[in-house]
């Protein structure tokens, strides 16, 4: 599942603070928050046929997230439009691109923990490549002994850019040969995989983690809406591994993954079911992508 690179990305231009540069030439600040603390949040975006999917709804994360960690000057909803829109014509990007949108504090005086050493205003970057969903149509899972962090540590309803807890996570998924480590809560409840959020399917109910010590992802959330209109049960709560285990279906959702089917986890295969509910919820989500989304303006 490592990713690789595209040589159609060799010559991307990327938005960093208010211009754009060749790759090459895309750097920031060694005094930048987000070197000098991981000091940043940052959303995953997808296109689609000319459409940015949910663009609406990952601002509004960005600038809540910007927001509760104090950011000021924060560029409005307008302006970091304007700089995804003038990035994608500039790459000659309308469909099949993935984005990832970094704002960070900004460049300090001087290297320090003090937010008030920020001075300049935040840096914002737009990274727009070609890339299809990284996962995967099945992928195996193992359980980490690394916790996810709740809201008595650092909060996961702040998308930051500290990602240290989930990387750890990941590096024990490589070392087991797994494609990605789910991370319990504190309590022993599943929370997430690293990078993506879980689902599973039992007698045709969709099940999914209280969004607590997880992301409240986008894409988890379109699924959960998709549920509710197509009349698929659809319930959340508290869950042990065991119950991911025993379930009929399990699958990852993201901006990366899109929806990916779970085959194995910690060595039990995940035993399917009469009828899948997770190939309705592909197709469903398969036809979401291809009608939603802000229409690029060029």
């Amino acid at each position: 599942m490592l990713q690789k690179f595209d040589p159609k990305n060799k010559d991307i231009q990327v938005f960093v603070g208010d211009r754009l540069v060749h790759r090459d030439d895309a750097v920031v600040s060694v005094f930048d928050s987000v070197v000098q603390g991981g000091d940043a949040v940052w959303e995953g975006l997808r296109v689609y046929d000319g459409r940015v999917l949910s663009l609406d709804a990952h601002l509004e994360r960005l600038q809540n997230s910007a927001h509760a960690l104090a950011f000021r000057e924060v560029p409005d909803n307008d302006a970091i439009k304007k700089a995804i829109f003038h990035t994608l014509q500039a790459n000659d990007m309308r469909d099949g691109v993935h984005i990832r949108l970094t704002l960070t504090r900004g460049k300090k005086i001087t290297s320090g923990m003090d937010p008030r050493l920020n001075q300049f205003g935040p840096t914002l970057i737009v990274l727009a490549e070609w890339k299809p969903p990284v996962y995967p149509p099945a992928i195996t899972l193992v359980t980490t002994s690394q916790r996810r962090n709740n809201p008595m540590f650092l909060d996961s309803k702040i998308h930051h850019n500290n990602l240290l807890n989930n990387i750890l996570a990941k590096i024990e998924a490589n070392h087991a040969g797994a494609d990605a480590g789910i991370m319990l809560d504190k309590d022993g409840f599943v929370a997430e995989a690293n990078g993506v959020n879980l689902f599973f399917i039992r007698k045709g109910t969709v099940h999914t983690p209280f969004a607590t010590a997880c992301l409240p992802g986008i894409t988890r959330q379109t699924v959960i809406d998709l549920c509710l209109k197509n009349n698929i049960p659809i319930r959340e709560g508290n869950y042990s591994i065991t119950e991911f285990y025993t379930a009929d279906e399990v699958f990852t959702t993201g901006t990366m993954g899109e929806l990916t089917k779970v085959e194995e986890i910690d060595g039990r295969k995940i035993r399917g079911g009469a009828i899948s509910v997770l190939d309705q919820l592909q197709d469903l989500f398969g036809a979401y992508t291809k009608t939603e989304g802000v229409p690029l303006p060029f």
